[in-house]
């Protein structure tokens, strides 16, 4: 039962997916419409319904409702099959009679594929109620709908059955089915040639990543009994051979979820796809990633050794760090949203690499803390990050335009979306109430039971990564005051933000209004969640946290009662108690109850101007100055003098051009030295038809040689 909920949530994707097809078919409809009211002159209800559905003015608007209501029954048997097998703790397994004929999918449903089914179907719901008004403003000529329609139905498909994969085979037909169909909504819009470069960057690293992979299940399936998942996890492997298995995985599955330094397609690639694609790449494909990271480590290699764990938390931490400090040199929305993506990454990987670290030695308990903390943010990352990148749609859809210097003063033109976009800010910002701060506090308590441990480095270099994953919640907080500020605060920058308005169709504000929803309530009530984790930790490793509700649900405890516990109940209660006590102050006369506004201060200057704003580069410069060797610093100040001896400076001309230090130091030397290898390739190019059969004669005598 609970396999046929997750059977027809992947059936529902691909028909969502194929039924946009029809979209320019109305021609063809009208004509078996007619057949059929002639075969059945008696059916007259189904007659006027056909008329009514395929009348010109409607077709559209009926036909993407229908995809987007296909989808979005997709992601609510996702997420009641998720929830569902991870309750139960059950492991169901089945084969499908497809591909080839000796080599059947092997299919498996356990309680992490449930957990994963669970982000999938939030998102891809929210997603469902979004769209439909969203993909309004594409001209169909230059952007059919079908193209947009057919390969998200693909995508999520694809994600789907990556969940459900039980062998190599299946697995890397469903990881493909997945990238190619995210690089075709990636060049959606292809006639931008940044759009081009970005789907093409992405698609270069997907495969190269995919070939990471399937080497990795080669190493393992040289050791096994076939390419069966229960088959590799009987694989008996010597230390090294583990070690490199798990090297191309996590080069593999890292470069899918974005780790630095293998990062670089994501900042491009999700700035260009159409903003709902953008939230379910940001917040759901880079899970999958994780996903597969998970699958590999746990439950096929088995045997995890604390050094993969150490390259995991110096990788996180280096993600995370660097995430956040590129993402606030950003001026791009979308652009900043994913190099934010990164950094949540990196806390993920940091808190894994905490488990991996655990387990090896021998503390099995703390080993399960690492891994529901890791999955509690991958949960978090999920609402909150899809949240602001349909914020970012809204904003561009209302505004036509992503550049946050350009904004300013949305908060009173836009304000249901303000009010969202604000969760969202809140939420990734981890400040207490919302979700983004339940999963970081797991994970500093994670990291604060380094004690257990008995190897001086571990012991160093844990408080470390403790501390830089304190400095990067700050600089989070930071980088999201000024994307709150900048975008709804303050005066308009630009005309189109000065005529601004809320969203005509308000079924756009739905799945956002969703996601923010999620993101208090599970910040309120977190114990909702981490029960279900606390069952995937003790299904996939053995072992759950024996008391992490501690005194009861209002309370969060996962070390111990007497240690350290948080309860948001009573935070919530403390903060209104507070407020209404403020309140109470602030009105208790008479002659303060009537509020009284007034023009902002203007420092004696003579009215606000918006160049007296922040701007992006100015907000950053102190940061700027602080870590400036994390970045590539273009920045160049020009005047422009006049007057009889250019001694007046008639205009200052400030750029400043920002670059990450992947691009020049790793992939730049690689491609400059793919194209040395491919002029040296193309000399044996002549076009010389007798310098062609020396090439032949050449090889036919190897080949004598080699037979002989």
């Amino acid at each position: 039962m609970i396999l046929v909920l997750a059977y027809i949530a992947v059936l529902l994707s691909f028909a969502s997916g194929l039924l946009a097809l029809i979209s320019n078919q109305r021609a063809m409809l009208l004509v078996l419409s007619q057949r059929y009211s002639a075969r059945f002159p008696e059916h007259r209800r189904c007659h006027e319904l056909f008329a009514e559905i395929l009348k010109e003015s409607r077709y559209p608007l009926w036909l993407r409702q229908a995809v987007f209501a296909l989808l979005g029954l997709s992601g609510v048997f996702a997420v009641a099959a998720g929830v569902i097998v991870m309750i139960g703790q059950q492991v169901i397994t089945d084969q499908l009679s497809l591909g080839l004929p000796w080599l059947p999918w092997h299919v498996r449903f356990d309680g992490l594929s449930g957990f994963f089914f669970l982000i999938i179907g939030i998102a891809v719901g929210a997603v469902s109620l979004y769209g439909p008004a969203y993909v309004t403003e594409y001209k169909e000529n230059q952007h059919p709908f079908a193209v947009l329609g057919l390969f998200t139905g693909l995508f999520v498909a694809g994600m789907l059955l990556v969940l459900l994969a039980d062998d190599a085979f299946f697995f890397m037909i469903a990881w493909e089915l997945m990238s190619v169909a995210s690089y075709f909504l990636v060049a959606f819009q292809h006639e931008h040639s940044a759009n081009r470069r970005a789907a093409f960057i992405y698609l270069l690293m997907a495969e190269v990543g995919a070939l990471a992979i399937i080497l990795a299940f080669g190493v393992l399936a040289s050791f096994a009994d076939g390419f069966t998942f229960d088959g590799l996890r009987q694989a008996n492997l010597s230390p090294t051979w583990a070690s490199i298995a798990f090297v191309l995985a996590l080069l593999g599955f890292g470069m899918k979820a974005g780790i630095v330094p293998i990062h670089v397609w994501l900042p491009e690639a999700h700035p260009v796809a159409p903003s709902h694609i953008s939230a379910l790449m940001s917040g759901v494909m880079l899970k999958v990633a994780l996903y597969g990271l998970i699958r590999f480590c746990f439950d096929l290699l088995r045997e995890v050794q604390w050094q993969w764990g150490v390259v995991l938390l110096i990788l996180g931490t280096v993600s995370a760090l660097g995430g956040i400090l590129y993402a606030m040199m950003q001026s791009n929305l979308k652009r900043l949203l994913a190099y934010s993506s990164v950094e949540n990454i990196g806390i993920i990987f940091m808190v894994l690499g905490l488990a991996m670290i655990f387990m090896a030695n021998a503390h099995p308990e703390l080993a399960a803390l690492g891994l529901l903390a890791a999955l509690l943010h991958a949960f978090n990352h999920a609402l909150f990050k899809n949240l602001l990148f349909l914020g970012a749609g809204i904003l561009q859809h209302q505004t036509h335009d992503l550049n946050i210097d350009t904004m300013g003063g949305l908060i009173k033109r836009m304000p249901q979306t303000s009010f969202l976009f604000l969760v969202g800010c809140m939420s990734i910002s981890s400040l207490p109430l919302f979700n983004g701060f339940v999963s970081e506090w797991v994970a500093f308590q994670t990291a604060l039971q380094v004690s257990v441990l008995d190897n001086g480095v571990l012991r160093s270099l844990i408080p470390v990564s403790a501390a830089a994953l304190a400095l990067t919640a700050a600089l989070a907080a930071a980088c999201f005051v000024k994307v709150f500020g900048m975008i709804f605060l303050g005066l308009p920058r630009s005309r189109n933000s000065e005529k601004a308005q809320e969203v005509k169709d308000k079924s756009m504000l739905y799945g956002p209004t969703l996601l923010a929803s999620l993101c208090f309530v599970f910040g309120i009530f977190p114990t909702l969640i981490i029960d279900l984790l606390n069952r995937v930790a003790e299904q996939l490793l053995g072992q759950s946290l024996p008391n992490y509700t501690g005194l009861n649900w209002l309370w969060l405890a996962p070390v111990a009662t007497n240690k350290v516990s948080y309860s948001p109940p009573l935070v919530l209660i403390g903060a209104l108690i507070a407020g209404g006590i403020s309140f109470w102050y602030l009105r208790r006369n008479l002659e303060t109850k009537t509020m009284r506004r007034s023009a902002a201060w203007d420092c004696g200057f003579g009215g606000l101007t918006p160049r007296m704003q922040y701007s992006c580069n100015a907000y950053t410069m102190p940061f700027r100055r602080i870590f400036a060797k994390v970045w590539l610093i273009d920045e160049q100040v020009n005047k422009d003098m006049r007057g009889a001896l250019d001694m007046d400076v008639a205009a200052v001309h400030y750029q400043l051009q920002i670059q990450d230090h992947s691009w020049p130091r790793l992939y730049q030397p690689i491609a400059n030295g793919v194209n040395q290898l491919a002029k040296q390739v193309g000399r044996i190019q002549t076009g010389n038809i007798r310098v062609y059969l020396g090439y032949s004669f050449v090889t036919l005598i190897i080949m004598l040689w080699v037979i002989s």
